[in-house]
């Protein structure tokens, strides 16, 4: 019996770790985000304040699976508000990440398609609601955004980020 319940303990603990990770519940059905404990670096930037934006960016999803705009270019250290409006009949998200983290990301997503998040670089909204992030690009380079529920990110809903040197 011991050694049952030793392996359900470390299942559960995997599952909780896990859990915390990556989630996509109706629960965040375009919420607000909510506030983190403490911000993450990445290699892409980090949660931005949302009381200190510098500029808004609109951004539709659409069942025909695109962003509108699918291109941005930023500023090293702007922080932006995007605000998105899901124009379809069907759950969308936007998750920022490198490429190689999206595809990754994907592929889990292909294998757990009812997986939860809640990270500060992704928004889930529901059909016809509205939604936003708050990001600061604190890092240079070529980033990526998709949505990466089975079959989105397929069909190419994803999009790209410049971050260009003050």
């Amino acid at each position: 019996m011991r050694m049952h319940t030793g392996v359900l303990v470390v299942a559960l603990a995997a599952g909780v770790s896990a859990g915390g990770v990556l989630a996509h519940g109706p629960e965040s059905k375009g919420a607000p985000k909510k506030a983190a404990a403490a911000a993450e670096q990445k290699p892409f930037g980090i949660a931005g304040n949302p009381k200190r934006v510098d500029r808004t960016i609109e951004m539709r999803m659409t069942d025909e699976m695109r962003f509108e705009p699918a291109v941005i270019n930023v500023k090293a250290g702007e922080t932006i508000r995007f605000v998105h409006r899901n124009v379809g009949k069907v759950m969308h998200e936007m998750v920022i990440g490198t490429r190689s983290e999206l595809e990754q990301h994907a592929e889990l997503m292909r294998k757990h398609p009812g997986m939860e998040h809640d990270e500060p670089h992704m928004v889930h909204v529901a059909p016809g609601k509205r939604g936003e992030l708050v990001w600061k690009f604190n890092r240079t380079g070529q980033f990526e955004f998709a949505c990466l529920i089975p079959g989105h990110f397929e069909a190419g809903m994803r999009g790209s980020i410049t971050v260009a040197a003050k």
